[in-house]
């Protein structure tokens, strides 16, 4: 460690700068007050953030996400009651700062956000990125695939992510999961989307991505499956397969997060979300991504601190099912 800023330390494991000796908004803001990727030598969990938006379609401002979620995050604590773990103390998670990719060229931010997570996991057994908007999940996903084969995608947003284009562009925030299901990267009998809702373009949207290999739980049926109830699709359909969590912010209701690019009414509730999340702590959790968080429309920090929630409980699943994934 090159700071001198005292640190929970649990298992000789470097955690958060200790919030009962340091005041929380002292200090630098990396997520939960953790080390930086330098500050440790073994890493189970990197966090990195991904601050690109030129893929957006409608408001833009989440290149500023990962700055956002990681002040936000000042007020997580080291234990987790809901899961009875400590998701600092059973794996080493560490934040590894922000890949610097073009702001310009979607082409080229797109490589380099591969370039950079297959980096990172050369050196950390898993990461969680944090964005940036919903294009960085393709280059996300060819990189985890290197090391695990296809996986099955759950994917949390008020929108498929499954058109084919926008304006010519086959790389957007809306596309990144036809082209993943197009060059194999998803495992078609296991991927699935939760939270969807609002009007689409055509009724085939729906059949076209059936046709890609995702079923969908529509957020106007959490009323009546209730969280246990995801939960349990989740599980049959995912198996013991590995997975990958991509989570949208805007899956959330706009009262819970309206600060995002694409806010759609109706959506789930922060608890709704958070409890299904927790499921993953049974299931071959292989990576996981928040994005589309865009600051500038987020009052008190309501959109950025939910965000926080969502990574702190993706690592406590994390931590229950071991550092390194097999």
């Amino acid at each position: 460690m090159t700071d001198e800023l005292p640190r929970v330390t649990v298992d000789g494991r470097v955690g958060p700068v200790d919030a009962s000796l340091v005041p929380r908004f002292v200090g630098p803001a990396t997520f939960a007050r953790l080390p930086r990727l330098d500050q440790v030598s073994d890493v189970d969990v990197a966090i990195v953030g991904v601050p690109f938006d030129a893929g957006v379609s409608y408001r833009p401002g989440a290149r500023f996400g990962p700055a956002h979620v990681r002040e936000s995050s000042r007020l997580l604590r080291p234990y987790n009651p809901a899961l009875d773990v400590a998701p600092f103390g059973l794996q080493q998670v560490a934040d590894a700062g922000d890949l610097a990719v073009n702001p310009f060229s979607i082409d080229e931010a797109v490589a380099q956000v591969e370039r950079g997570a297959d980096a990172l996991l050369e050196r950390a057994g898993r990461l969680l990125t944090i964005g940036g908007d919903h294009t960085i999940a393709l280059p996300l996903l060819r990189s985890v695939v290197r090391r695990h084969g296809p996986v099955a995608v759950v994917h949390f947003d008020a929108h498929l992510d499954t058109w084919d284009t926008y304006f010519g562009a086959a790389y957007t925030h809306g596309t990144p999961f036809r082209r993943a299901s197009e060059e194999g990267l998803i495992d078609r009998e296991a991927s699935m989307h939760v939270g969807i809702r609002g009007p689409l373009y055509a009724a085939s949207d729906l059949s076209d991505d059936t046709a890609l290999g995702f079923s969908v739980v529509h957020a106007r049926e959490l009323e009546d499956l209730g969280s246990r109830g995801v939960i349990e699709r989740i599980r049959a359909r995912v198996l013991d397969r590995p997975v990958y969590v991509s989570v949208d912010i805007d899956v959330l209701d706009p009262a819970f997060a309206p600060g995002t690019g694409t806010p759609e009414s109706g959506g789930l509730l922060s608890r709704e979300l958070l409890a299904v999340l927790r499921g993953f702590g049974s299931m071959r959790l292989v990576g996981a991504d928040i994005v589309e968080v865009a600051p500038a429309y987020d009052h008190a920090e309501i959109t950025g601190i939910a965000a926080s929630h969502v990574a702190y409980e993706l690592l406590s699943a994390m931590a229950l099912t071991g550092g390194r994934p097999a």
